[in-house]
């Protein structure tokens, strides 16, 4: 049956023990590299691994291997200890054909710069942003707090370095209480990458800093990320709603952008008219990610929380579609974001590849108090890094809900359910969130380690959603499900 699933893409697309936020996807050569910051499974703060970079040949998106640490927080001479984390960074190719890595440390309030000759290499340490007379940037009366950078060679080789983070909070951890936060800003770099050619410019004013009225409700927060579309500028952020990624374009690397809408939401928030939190379809945290051109069509990068904390982040993506005036769509979340379409009918699916999760009362933030007990939850049975890890959806009690979108819907007559946990009540099978349309009822009894049922299904033929909801006592672990034909089954593949 595993078989059937060769050259599938799943989200999260890399493997389920791997904790990668703050996506920045490039292509260089005939591989698109991934490069985000690095969270530890059940970790109680961000970012608490070294930089690795994950890459795949533009072939089979399918294929992602991990090139290893390409930088460790203690090469930086100002953290020689470790004990500070590094935050979300970005990398470019500069004029000299090397590639430049940027990168923040938590609230330290510096940007530091290291550089390698391949894009998945050893960086070394470079140096740190500095200007002219060799003040680095953030240790300056006044500066902007640098935080979250965006880097761009553009196609004159001029380099635009972007930053930016709205809240107050960095000051009192950086102990330098003169740093700003008026919003996003971008600065020019002289040809050597690391000085200040021209000084910060405000793009982006923060909310309650006098945004233009177009950036209402969707005001610049953090999560800088920057790319050059058909001659624009395209300015991806994280809002002040903090779960989305929108995007800003101009004519000009400097100045002038303008509003053009929310990319992604990892709830599926502002898509419909829904605004509710509290109902949103995911679990919300903060979100941060680039965009990349992949074979002709366009993806947004973004990550998911797991374990009901933001510490242990993963990476997804999903297709963009543009706008008659160039412009793009905002996009669903859903489970095959790489497939470049939908999920076969046939195989075996992991359970934590769901788009869709709540709870009988909703979703919450994970960045505010909530009741962690009523809500279903993605988690995973080894520790941090260990691959034979294996991740599900934890604590499902009565009316919780996982949704996968999409499949194609054409061969499958029976579904074939493997969960855990102590429970005992009905799974629920459906096409429809509202569970309007039932193609499945199966009875769900269990008191220890895993079991299994299968059950007819009722489907209707085309490209659909499947919903699973739990209706009963106690709390059902789902580790996977297999869609298959009747006759497969009793073949006994």
């Amino acid at each position: 049956m595993k078989g059937e699933l060769f050259m599938q893409i799943f989200n999260p697309y890399l493997p389920c023990w791997e904790y990668i936020p703050d996506g920045e996807p490039y292509v260089f050569g005939d591989r698109v590299y991934v490069y985000g910051s690095h969270d530890r499974f059940n970790a109680p703060i961000f970012c608490v691994n070294d930089y690795v970079c994950w890459s795949a040949p533009l072939d089979d998106l399918s294929a992602w291997t991990c090139s290893g640490v390409i930088f460790s927080k203690k090469q930086d001479p100002m953290n020689r200890l470790g004990l500070r984390l590094l935050f979300a960074p970005d990398v470019t190719q500069g004029p000299d054909g090397r590639y430049y890595l940027y990168y923040a440390f938590d609230f330290l309030g510096v940007m530091g710069v290291a550089v390698c000759d391949t894009p998945d290499g050893q960086f070394q340490f470079y140096g740190h942003v500095h200007d002219k007379d060799g003040n680095v940037w953030g240790r300056r009366k006044g500066d902007e707090f640098p935080f979250d950078p965006g880097v761009l060679t553009d196609d004159d080789g001029r380099v635009y370095l972007y930053s930016g983070f709205a809240t107050k909070i960095p000051f009192v951890l950086s102990g330098f209480h003169n740093l700003k936060n008026s919003g996003g800003v971008v600065i020019e770099l002289e040809q050597d990458m690391v000085t200040i050619k021209e000084e910060p410019k405000l793009l982006f004013p923060r909310k309650g800093n006098h945004p233009p009225e177009e950036f209402a409700g969707h005001e610049f927060f953090e999560a800088s990320s920057i790319r050059k579309i058909d001659g624009k500028y395209v300015f991806v952020y994280s809002s002040s709603n903090n779960h989305e990624l929108c995007y800003a374009v101009s004519d000009s690397p400097t100045g002038n952008f303008r509003f053009g809408g929310t990319l992604i939401d990892q709830g599926d928030l502002y898509l419909h008219g829904k605004t509710d939190e509290t109902h949103a379809l995911n679990y919300l945290g903060n979100t941060h990610g680039g965009m990349v051109q992949l074979n002709g069509e366009w993806y947004i990068f973004y990550h998911r929380q797991t374990n009901q904390h933001s510490y242990s982040r993963q990476a997804c993506a999903e297709q963009l579609h543009r706008t008659e005036d160039g412009g793009f769509l905002q996009s669903e979340v859903t489970s095959c974001g790489l497939n470049s379409g939908a999920l076969k009918d046939l195989g075996e699916y992991p359970a934590y590849i769901a788009c869709n999760l709540w709870g009988k009362e909703g979703t919450a933030r994970y960045d505010k108090k909530f009741r962690k007990k009523d809500h279903p939850y993605f988690t995973q049975d080894k520790k941090d890094g260990d691959h034979s890890a294996v991740q599900y959806i934890a604590n499902m009690k009565d009316g919780a809900v996982a949704g996968f979108k999409y499949f194609d819907f054409q061969l499958a007559d029976s579904i074939w359910i493997i969960f855990g946990g102590v429970c005992d009540g009905t799974l629920q099978i459906s096409d429809h969130p509202e569970f309007t349309n039932l193609w499945a009822e199966i009875q769900v009894k269990n008191q220890s380690g895993s079991n299994n049922v299968i059950a007819d299904l009722q489907k209707q033929p085309g490209i659909r959603p499947l919903y699973f909801r739990f209706i009963g006592e106690g709390a059902m672990e789902f580790y996977s499900f297999v869609l298959q034909t009747r006759k497969n089954f009793s073949d006994g593949e």
